[in-house]
Protein backbone atom coordinates (compact mmCIF):
# COMPACT_ATOMS: atom_id res chain seq x y z
CA UNK A 1 0.00 0.00 0.00
CA UNK A 2 1.34 3.42 -0.92
CA UNK A 3 1.56 5.71 2.10
CA UNK A 4 0.05 9.19 2.11
CA UNK A 5 3.51 10.64 2.81
CA UNK A 6 5.01 9.01 -0.29
CA UNK A 7 2.26 10.50 -2.47
CA UNK A 8 2.69 14.04 -1.17
CA UNK A 9 6.40 14.32 -0.21
CA UNK A 10 8.61 14.64 -3.31
CA UNK A 11 11.61 13.44 -1.31
CA UNK A 12 9.85 10.12 -0.69
CA UNK A 13 9.50 9.38 -4.40
CA UNK A 14 11.96 6.99 -6.02
CA UNK A 15 14.75 8.73 -7.90
CA UNK A 16 14.24 8.78 -11.67
CA UNK A 17 17.50 7.77 -13.35
CA UNK A 18 18.02 9.22 -16.82
CA UNK A 19 20.29 8.38 -19.73
CA UNK A 20 20.85 11.44 -21.95
CA UNK A 21 21.59 10.75 -25.63
CA UNK A 22 22.78 13.64 -27.84
CA UNK A 23 25.85 14.10 -29.99
CA UNK A 24 26.15 17.75 -28.90
CA UNK A 25 28.17 18.28 -25.73
CA UNK A 26 26.43 21.63 -25.24
CA UNK A 27 23.00 20.00 -25.36
CA UNK A 28 24.06 17.19 -23.01
CA UNK A 29 25.39 19.74 -20.52
CA UNK A 30 22.15 21.73 -20.77
CA UNK A 31 20.02 18.63 -20.22
CA UNK A 32 22.12 17.37 -17.31
CA UNK A 33 21.77 20.72 -15.56
CA UNK A 34 18.01 20.82 -16.16
CA UNK A 35 17.48 17.25 -14.91
CA UNK A 36 19.90 17.19 -11.98
CA UNK A 37 18.47 20.44 -10.60
CA UNK A 38 15.80 18.30 -8.92
CA UNK A 39 17.05 15.77 -6.31
CA UNK A 40 14.33 13.40 -7.47
CA UNK A 41 16.27 12.89 -10.72
CA UNK A 42 19.78 11.74 -11.54
CA UNK A 43 21.54 11.59 -14.89
CA UNK A 44 23.36 8.26 -14.74
CA UNK A 45 24.98 8.37 -18.15
CA UNK A 46 25.50 10.23 -21.42
CA UNK A 47 25.75 8.81 -24.91
CA UNK A 48 26.91 10.53 -28.09
CA UNK A 49 25.77 7.91 -30.61
CA UNK A 50 22.90 5.53 -31.01
CA UNK A 51 25.24 2.58 -30.58
CA UNK A 52 26.52 3.96 -27.27
CA UNK A 53 22.91 4.49 -26.15
CA UNK A 54 22.00 0.84 -26.78
CA UNK A 55 25.05 -0.36 -24.83
CA UNK A 56 24.51 2.03 -21.91
CA UNK A 57 20.82 1.12 -21.54
CA UNK A 58 21.85 -2.51 -21.21
CA UNK A 59 24.59 -1.70 -18.66
CA UNK A 60 23.03 1.13 -16.62
CA UNK A 61 19.34 0.15 -16.81
CA UNK A 62 18.03 3.71 -16.43
CA UNK A 63 14.43 4.53 -15.53
CA UNK A 64 14.11 6.46 -18.78
CA UNK A 65 16.07 7.53 -21.86
CA UNK A 66 16.00 11.10 -23.22
CA UNK A 67 17.17 10.81 -26.82
CA UNK A 68 17.87 13.10 -29.74
CA UNK A 69 17.15 11.51 -33.12
CA UNK A 70 19.95 13.01 -35.22
CA UNK A 71 22.80 10.78 -34.04
CA UNK A 72 26.00 9.50 -35.68
CA UNK A 73 27.01 5.83 -36.14
CA UNK A 74 23.45 4.62 -35.43
CA UNK A 75 20.50 7.01 -35.82
CA UNK A 76 17.91 7.54 -33.12
CA UNK A 77 15.18 5.49 -34.80
CA UNK A 78 17.37 2.40 -35.07
CA UNK A 79 18.63 2.90 -31.52
CA UNK A 80 15.04 3.03 -30.23
CA UNK A 81 14.19 -0.15 -32.14
CA UNK A 82 17.19 -1.99 -30.71
CA UNK A 83 16.52 -0.83 -27.15
CA UNK A 84 12.88 -1.87 -27.38
CA UNK A 85 13.87 -5.25 -28.84
CA UNK A 86 16.60 -6.00 -26.29
CA UNK A 87 15.94 -4.17 -23.01
CA UNK A 88 12.59 -2.33 -23.24
CA UNK A 89 12.88 1.04 -21.52
CA UNK A 90 10.65 4.13 -21.63
CA UNK A 91 12.10 6.56 -24.17
CA UNK A 92 11.30 10.24 -24.60
CA UNK A 93 12.42 11.83 -27.86
CA UNK A 94 14.12 15.24 -27.58
CA UNK A 95 13.80 16.93 -30.94
CA UNK A 96 13.86 20.30 -32.67
CA UNK A 97 10.45 21.29 -34.00
CA UNK A 98 11.49 22.37 -37.45
CA UNK A 99 9.98 21.65 -40.81
CA UNK A 100 11.23 18.61 -42.66
CA UNK A 101 12.80 15.38 -41.52
CA UNK A 102 12.86 16.08 -37.77
CA UNK A 103 9.06 16.29 -37.62
CA UNK A 104 8.71 13.13 -39.71
CA UNK A 105 11.34 11.29 -37.66
CA UNK A 106 9.62 12.23 -34.41
CA UNK A 107 6.46 10.50 -35.63
CA UNK A 108 8.51 7.51 -36.75
CA UNK A 109 10.05 7.35 -33.26
CA UNK A 110 6.63 6.76 -31.73
CA UNK A 111 6.15 3.89 -34.17
CA UNK A 112 9.49 2.45 -33.05
CA UNK A 113 8.44 2.60 -29.40
CA UNK A 114 9.08 6.08 -27.97
CA UNK A 115 6.58 7.04 -25.26
CA UNK A 116 6.59 10.82 -25.71
CA UNK A 117 8.16 13.73 -27.60
CA UNK A 118 9.52 16.95 -26.13
CA UNK A 119 10.71 19.91 -28.17
CA UNK A 120 14.12 21.47 -27.85
CA UNK A 121 13.86 25.10 -26.73
CA UNK A 122 14.25 27.80 -29.32
CA UNK A 123 17.29 30.08 -28.87
CA UNK A 124 14.98 32.87 -27.71
CA UNK A 125 13.46 30.73 -24.96
CA UNK A 126 16.55 30.39 -22.79
CA UNK A 127 15.22 33.10 -20.50
CA UNK A 128 12.45 30.68 -19.58
CA UNK A 129 14.95 28.00 -18.60
CA UNK A 130 13.53 27.18 -15.16
CA UNK A 131 10.01 26.65 -16.50
CA UNK A 132 11.30 24.56 -19.41
CA UNK A 133 13.37 22.42 -17.05
CA UNK A 134 10.40 21.87 -14.71
CA UNK A 135 8.14 20.86 -17.62
CA UNK A 136 10.83 18.49 -18.94
CA UNK A 137 11.23 16.79 -15.57
CA UNK A 138 7.45 16.43 -15.22
CA UNK A 139 7.26 14.66 -18.58
CA UNK A 140 10.19 12.41 -17.71
CA UNK A 141 8.66 11.40 -14.38
CA UNK A 142 5.33 10.49 -15.98
CA UNK A 143 6.94 8.64 -18.88
CA UNK A 144 9.24 6.72 -16.51
CA UNK A 145 6.15 5.09 -14.95
CA UNK A 146 5.21 3.43 -18.23
CA UNK A 147 6.21 -0.21 -18.45
CA UNK A 148 7.00 -1.10 -22.02
CA UNK A 149 7.27 -4.66 -23.25
CA UNK A 150 9.48 -6.05 -25.98
CA UNK A 151 8.90 -4.41 -29.34
CA UNK A 152 9.74 -6.95 -32.07
CA UNK A 153 10.56 -4.52 -34.86
CA UNK A 154 14.23 -4.08 -34.00
CA UNK A 155 14.75 -7.82 -33.61
CA UNK A 156 13.06 -8.53 -36.95
CA UNK A 157 15.24 -5.93 -38.66
CA UNK A 158 18.41 -7.41 -37.12
CA UNK A 159 17.41 -10.82 -38.47
CA UNK A 160 16.83 -9.47 -41.96
CA UNK A 161 13.02 -9.34 -41.97
CA UNK A 162 12.85 -5.68 -42.98
CA UNK A 163 9.40 -5.82 -44.59
CA UNK A 164 7.84 -7.35 -41.50
CA UNK A 165 9.63 -4.84 -39.31
CA UNK A 166 8.17 -1.92 -41.23
CA UNK A 167 4.64 -3.25 -40.74
CA UNK A 168 5.03 -3.31 -36.97
CA UNK A 169 4.48 0.29 -35.95
CA UNK A 170 3.13 0.00 -32.43
CA UNK A 171 4.57 -0.75 -29.00
CA UNK A 172 2.45 -2.54 -26.45
CA UNK A 173 2.62 -0.57 -23.22
CA UNK A 174 1.73 -1.60 -19.72
CA UNK A 175 1.70 0.77 -16.80
CA UNK A 176 3.16 -0.41 -13.53
CA UNK A 177 0.31 -1.24 -11.16
CA UNK A 178 -0.33 1.53 -8.66
CA UNK A 179 -2.08 0.88 -5.38
CA UNK A 180 -4.55 3.41 -4.06
CA UNK A 181 -6.34 3.66 -0.75
CA UNK A 182 -9.41 4.97 -2.59
CA UNK A 183 -10.12 2.53 -5.43
CA UNK A 184 -11.98 3.76 -8.47
CA UNK A 185 -15.73 3.17 -8.54
CA UNK A 186 -16.91 0.18 -10.56
CA UNK A 187 -18.30 0.92 -13.99
CA UNK A 188 -21.75 -0.39 -14.81
CA UNK A 189 -21.66 -0.73 -18.58
CA UNK A 190 -24.62 0.40 -20.60
CA UNK A 191 -25.82 -2.44 -22.80
CA UNK A 192 -24.24 -1.94 -26.20
CA UNK A 193 -26.79 -2.02 -28.99
CA UNK A 194 -26.58 -0.52 -32.47
CA UNK A 195 -28.03 2.94 -32.09
CA UNK A 196 -31.23 3.92 -33.90
CA UNK A 197 -29.99 7.47 -34.40
CA UNK A 198 -27.04 8.60 -36.47
CA UNK A 199 -23.78 9.32 -34.68
CA UNK A 200 -22.09 12.10 -36.66
CA UNK A 201 -18.98 12.40 -34.49
CA UNK A 202 -16.53 10.33 -32.44
CA UNK A 203 -14.25 12.56 -30.37
CA UNK A 204 -11.03 11.14 -28.92
CA UNK A 205 -8.64 12.57 -26.32
CA UNK A 206 -5.11 11.26 -25.68
CA UNK A 207 -1.82 12.27 -24.11
CA UNK A 208 1.27 10.25 -23.07
CA UNK A 209 1.33 7.03 -25.08
CA UNK A 210 -1.44 8.39 -27.30
CA UNK A 211 0.28 8.16 -30.69
CA UNK A 212 0.74 4.40 -30.37
CA UNK A 213 -2.81 3.95 -29.09
CA UNK A 214 -4.22 6.10 -31.89
CA UNK A 215 -2.26 4.20 -34.51
CA UNK A 216 -3.82 0.94 -33.37
CA UNK A 217 -7.34 2.29 -33.01
CA UNK A 218 -7.44 4.23 -36.29
CA UNK A 219 -5.75 1.51 -38.34
CA UNK A 220 -8.54 -0.88 -37.34
CA UNK A 221 -11.39 1.38 -38.46
CA UNK A 222 -12.85 0.38 -41.83
CA UNK A 223 -12.66 2.67 -44.84
CA UNK A 224 -16.47 3.05 -44.79
CA UNK A 225 -16.63 4.22 -41.16
CA UNK A 226 -19.33 6.87 -41.40
CA UNK A 227 -18.86 9.34 -38.51
CA UNK A 228 -16.29 12.08 -38.47
CA UNK A 229 -13.47 11.45 -36.00
CA UNK A 230 -11.94 14.35 -34.07
CA UNK A 231 -8.71 13.71 -32.14
CA UNK A 232 -7.18 15.93 -29.47
CA UNK A 233 -3.63 14.72 -28.73
CA UNK A 234 -1.32 16.48 -26.29
CA UNK A 235 1.94 16.98 -28.16
CA UNK A 236 4.77 19.50 -28.28
CA UNK A 237 4.25 22.39 -30.68
CA UNK A 238 5.33 21.64 -34.23
CA UNK A 239 4.83 17.87 -34.21
CA UNK A 240 1.09 17.57 -34.89
CA UNK A 241 1.58 17.75 -38.67
CA UNK A 242 4.06 14.88 -38.52
CA UNK A 243 1.69 12.87 -36.34
CA UNK A 244 -1.17 13.43 -38.78
CA UNK A 245 0.97 12.35 -41.71
CA UNK A 246 2.11 9.22 -39.90
CA UNK A 247 -1.43 8.26 -38.88
CA UNK A 248 -2.66 8.97 -42.42
CA UNK A 249 -0.13 6.46 -43.75
CA UNK A 250 -1.65 3.63 -41.70
CA UNK A 251 -5.33 4.54 -41.38
CA UNK A 252 -7.95 3.51 -43.97
CA UNK A 253 -9.56 6.92 -43.28
CA UNK A 254 -7.87 10.13 -44.44
CA UNK A 255 -6.17 12.01 -41.59
CA UNK A 256 -5.46 15.76 -41.59
CA UNK A 257 -4.96 18.68 -39.23
CA UNK A 258 -8.04 20.78 -38.48
CA UNK A 259 -8.45 24.39 -39.62
CA UNK A 260 -10.50 27.12 -38.03
CA UNK A 261 -13.77 27.92 -39.79
CA UNK A 262 -13.91 24.64 -41.69
CA UNK A 263 -16.16 21.64 -41.18
CA UNK A 264 -14.80 18.31 -40.10
CA UNK A 265 -16.02 15.75 -42.56
CA UNK A 266 -17.78 12.39 -42.16
CA UNK A 267 -15.48 9.43 -42.78
CA UNK A 268 -12.36 11.48 -42.08
CA UNK A 269 -10.06 11.91 -39.09
CA UNK A 270 -9.22 15.46 -37.98
CA UNK A 271 -6.35 16.14 -35.55
CA UNK A 272 -6.55 19.27 -33.39
CA UNK A 273 -3.72 21.68 -34.33
CA UNK A 274 -0.96 22.75 -31.97
CA UNK A 275 -1.20 25.74 -29.68
CA UNK A 276 -5.00 26.26 -29.78
CA UNK A 277 -8.24 24.70 -28.60
CA UNK A 278 -10.53 23.24 -31.26
CA UNK A 279 -14.22 23.92 -30.64
CA UNK A 280 -17.19 22.23 -32.34
CA UNK A 281 -20.11 24.63 -32.84
CA UNK A 282 -23.03 22.70 -34.31
CA UNK A 283 -24.27 19.48 -35.83
CA UNK A 284 -22.82 20.52 -39.18
CA UNK A 285 -19.45 20.01 -37.43
CA UNK A 286 -18.13 23.48 -38.05
CA UNK A 287 -15.07 24.12 -35.90
CA UNK A 288 -13.02 27.10 -34.83
CA UNK A 289 -9.56 27.21 -33.28
CA UNK A 290 -9.35 29.48 -30.26
CA UNK A 291 -6.47 30.76 -28.15
CA UNK A 292 -6.31 29.09 -24.74
CA UNK A 293 -6.42 31.06 -21.50
CA UNK A 294 -3.03 31.68 -19.88
CA UNK A 295 -3.91 29.30 -17.04
CA UNK A 296 -4.54 26.30 -19.31
CA UNK A 297 -1.77 23.72 -18.85
CA UNK A 298 -2.45 21.29 -21.71
CA UNK A 299 -2.87 22.77 -25.19
CA UNK A 300 -4.81 21.69 -27.18
CA UNK A 301 -7.28 21.04 -24.38
CA UNK A 302 -9.38 17.87 -24.38
CA UNK A 303 -11.88 19.25 -21.84
CA UNK A 304 -12.62 22.26 -24.04
CA UNK A 305 -13.33 20.10 -27.08
CA UNK A 306 -15.37 17.49 -25.21
CA UNK A 307 -17.57 20.17 -23.63
CA UNK A 308 -18.13 21.86 -27.00
CA UNK A 309 -19.16 18.52 -28.53
CA UNK A 310 -21.62 17.95 -25.68
CA UNK A 311 -23.18 21.36 -26.28
CA UNK A 312 -23.29 20.98 -30.06
CA UNK A 313 -24.42 17.35 -30.36
CA UNK A 314 -25.71 16.22 -26.98
CA UNK A 315 -26.31 12.48 -27.01
CA UNK A 316 -25.45 12.19 -30.72
CA UNK A 317 -21.73 11.73 -30.09
CA UNK A 318 -19.30 9.20 -28.69
CA UNK A 319 -16.43 10.28 -26.45
CA UNK A 320 -13.26 8.21 -26.07
CA UNK A 321 -10.49 8.95 -23.55
CA UNK A 322 -7.20 7.16 -24.09
CA UNK A 323 -3.93 6.89 -22.16
CA UNK A 324 -2.46 10.08 -20.71
CA UNK A 325 -1.14 11.95 -17.70
CA UNK A 326 -3.21 14.31 -15.60
CA UNK A 327 -6.93 14.99 -15.62
CA UNK A 328 -7.57 16.76 -18.93
CA UNK A 329 -10.65 15.25 -20.57
CA UNK A 330 -12.23 13.94 -17.37
CA UNK A 331 -14.50 16.94 -16.72
CA UNK A 332 -15.38 17.16 -20.41
CA UNK A 333 -16.24 13.46 -20.50
CA UNK A 334 -18.52 13.99 -17.50
CA UNK A 335 -20.42 16.65 -19.46
CA UNK A 336 -20.67 14.30 -22.46
CA UNK A 337 -21.87 11.46 -20.24
CA UNK A 338 -24.48 13.58 -18.45
CA UNK A 339 -26.01 14.76 -21.72
CA UNK A 340 -26.49 11.17 -22.89
CA UNK A 341 -23.45 10.65 -25.10
CA UNK A 342 -21.77 7.26 -24.89
CA UNK A 343 -18.36 7.44 -23.20
CA UNK A 344 -15.47 4.98 -23.41
CA UNK A 345 -12.21 4.97 -21.44
CA UNK A 346 -9.13 2.88 -22.11
CA UNK A 347 -8.43 0.42 -19.31
CA UNK A 348 -5.42 0.53 -16.99
CA UNK A 349 -3.74 -2.59 -18.30
CA UNK A 350 -3.44 -1.30 -21.87
CA UNK A 351 -2.72 2.36 -20.95
CA UNK A 352 0.79 3.78 -20.90
CA UNK A 353 -0.33 6.17 -18.16
CA UNK A 354 -3.71 5.70 -16.51
CA UNK A 355 -4.15 9.29 -15.34
CA UNK A 356 -6.84 10.70 -17.62
CA UNK A 357 -9.04 7.57 -17.89
CA UNK A 358 -8.80 7.07 -14.12
CA UNK A 359 -9.81 10.70 -13.49
CA UNK A 360 -12.87 10.24 -15.72
CA UNK A 361 -13.82 7.06 -13.88
CA UNK A 362 -13.52 8.86 -10.55
CA UNK A 363 -16.16 11.34 -11.79
CA UNK A 364 -18.50 8.48 -12.81
CA UNK A 365 -18.21 9.78 -16.36
CA UNK A 366 -17.45 6.47 -18.11
CA UNK A 367 -19.94 4.01 -19.61
CA UNK A 368 -17.40 1.44 -20.83
CA UNK A 369 -13.84 0.73 -19.64
CA UNK A 370 -12.20 -1.29 -22.40
CA UNK A 371 -8.78 -2.56 -23.41
CA UNK A 372 -7.46 -0.72 -26.43
CA UNK A 373 -7.94 -3.82 -28.57
CA UNK A 374 -11.72 -3.76 -27.94
CA UNK A 375 -12.44 -0.08 -28.53
CA UNK A 376 -12.68 -0.20 -32.33
CA UNK A 377 -15.11 -3.14 -32.29
CA UNK A 378 -17.26 -1.28 -29.78
CA UNK A 379 -17.30 1.86 -31.94
CA UNK A 380 -18.41 -0.22 -34.91
CA UNK A 381 -21.21 -1.71 -32.85
CA UNK A 382 -22.37 1.67 -31.65
CA UNK A 383 -22.61 3.23 -35.10
CA UNK A 384 -23.73 0.30 -37.26
CA UNK A 385 -26.93 -1.76 -37.44
CA UNK A 386 -25.15 -4.42 -39.43
CA UNK A 387 -22.41 -5.37 -37.00
CA UNK A 388 -24.52 -7.86 -35.06
CA UNK A 389 -21.66 -10.31 -34.53
CA UNK A 390 -19.57 -7.65 -32.76
CA UNK A 391 -22.67 -6.61 -30.81
CA UNK A 392 -23.17 -10.12 -29.48
CA UNK A 393 -19.50 -10.40 -28.53
CA UNK A 394 -19.26 -7.06 -26.73
CA UNK A 395 -22.66 -7.33 -25.07
CA UNK A 396 -21.98 -10.81 -23.73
Amino acid sequence: MTSAASRTDPAARPVVTVLVVDDSQVQRRFLRAAIDADPGFRVVGEARTGREAVALVDRLRPSIVLMDLDLPVMNGIEAIERIMAGRPTPIVVYSAYVEGTDVENAAAATAAGAVDIVAKPNPGEHGQYEQYAADLRAKLRVASRARVITHPRGRLRQNGFTANAERIGRTLIRRKPVTDENPLPPVERRHIDPLAKDIPLVVIGASTGGPQALSQLLSELPADFAPAVLVVQHMADGFIEGLAGWLDSMSPLPVSVGQSGKKIMPGEVTIAPSGVNIVVHDRRLRVTCEDPPATQFHVPGIDVTFKSVAQALGSEAIGVLLTGMGRDGAAGMKVLHDCGATTIAQDEESSAVYGMPAAARALNAVDHVLPLSDITATLLTLVSHENTEANEEVGA
